[in-house]
């Protein structure tokens, strides 16, 4: 009978300390699921869910579960309510999403008091990461896509250029990416138009910088229905007759893309990611994606979820699946691996993902499908912003 109450003993034991095991690493997803940029919300669920797929839902041997929750768009306010909810009532060990720079800067005291590792898919002006030791990108910015692209529209002998962007923080930080690296290569920012993001009519703008003796125009803007609309007057107005050259980030991005018709085979962008990228890695990302969703959409905000998820995966796996937030921070420092864009690592000093850079080019496949066609890699690239 004692032998009999030591081995039921026992096997609560072991019981209790599987249970203990089997808890799942809650991983908490902010971002827009509802509102004008609910498909945001789309693209880093099918990126996420796709990368977890991938590994049959686990980490180092733990169940990985996603909370997530509506941020709604830009609402700092909100974002921080989500995220404090997050981490006191559902006690998720990670967070990632953020789609806007302001929802990103609100959850910076949070994360860094409760010691929570914040993966940012998406949030893309330099100075994040700095609000916090544990922030990481797995995302870009636009000076790292911007920089290389200015030093090229110098050494092609452009030496006069308009920049043109939409006037809120994304677009301003662009607007001194752009100018700085231009300025230092000897070129001219001949005039600097900062647009209203109500604007809807672009004519105007694009009539100055027809006027300004510009050779090419450096243009910023949000995605959809701004980046048509200024296409469109781009090639109306006369830019693209006249010969000024059109130089951009995402604005041809893959979410639009199809929308623009022939108004954009030509236009020319510095970006870290294409959908035509040519690699195995690429082609097994689309695999995974078209067996996630049949209308999954590969650009770069499912791919910063998609890799993102890779780098929660490795801390998962340095802390086998305890909360630990220095040690999970530590073991992505310096953190590489073949991503469908590219070679990529996690700087150890910054916490952004180092990637390369493409100058990629529009062109309409034998399909008739537009692609964003990689013509040149400008190598590896940190965050100029920080440098």
């Amino acid at each position: 009978m004692k032998a009999l109450r030591l081995g039921v003993a026992a096997l609560m034991a072991a019981s209790i300390s599987g249970y203990a095991i089997a808890d799942p690493v809650k991983v908490g997803i902010i971002a827009p699921f509802s509102g004008p940029f609910a498909h945001y919300g789309k693209l880093f669920k099918d990126g996420a869910e796709s990368y977890l797929a991938t590994q049959n839902g686990k980490f180092g041997g733990h169940d990985i579960q996603i909370v997530y929750r509506d941020s709604g768009g830009p609402n700092p306010g909100a974002v921080k309510t989500a995220a404090q909810e997050l981490i006191v009532n559902d006690k998720v060990d990670y967070l990632g999403g953020l789609v806007f720079t302001p929802n990103a800067m609100a959850v910076a005291p949070l994360i860094q008091q409760s010691k929570t590792p914040t993966v940012i898919f998406n949030a893309a002006t330099s100075v994040i990461t700095t609000k916090s030791d544990y922030f990481v990108r797995t995302s870009y910015t636009l000076w790292q896509d911007t920089v290389p692209l200015a030093n090229w529209a110098h050494k092609k002998g452009l030496t006069k250029v308009v920049t043109a962007v939409t006037d809120y923080a994304p677009g301003v930080d662009a607007e001194k990416a752009f100018t700085a690296a231009f300025t230092k290569a000897g070129g001219t920012v001949v005039e600097s138009i900062r647009m209203p993001l109500s604007t809807n009519d672009f004519s105007p703008y694009a009539q100055r910088i027809k006027n300004s003796g510009a050779q090419a125009v450096y243009v910023f803007l949000p995605g959809g229905p701004p980046n048509l609309g200024f296409v469109n007057a781009y090639n109306q107005n006369g830019l693209r007759a006249a010969g000024v050259e059109f130089l951009g980030t995402a604005e041809t991005d893959e979410f639009d893309l199809q929308k623009f018709g022939d108004a954009a085979v030509g236009l020319m962008t510095s970006f870290h990611y294409s959908a035509a990228h040519d690699s195995d890695a690429n082609r097994a990302f689309e695999a995974a994606m078209k067996k996630q969703a049949p209308d999954a959409l590969r650009n770069y905000a499912s791919i910063g979820a998609f890799d993102g998820m890779r780098v929660i995966q490795k801390m998962v796996e340095a802390t086998d699946g305890k909360k630990d937030g220095a040690k999970a921070m530590a073991a992505i420092k310096g953190f590489a691996w073949e991503s469908p864009r590219g070679p990529v690592s996690i700087d150890p000093k910054t916490r952004h993902i180092t990637q390369n850079v493409y100058l990629r080019k529009v062109e309409k496949g034998s399909d008739g499908v537009l692609i964003n066609k990689e013509i040149e890699n400008f190598g590896p690239q940190g965050d100029h912003g920080l440098e």
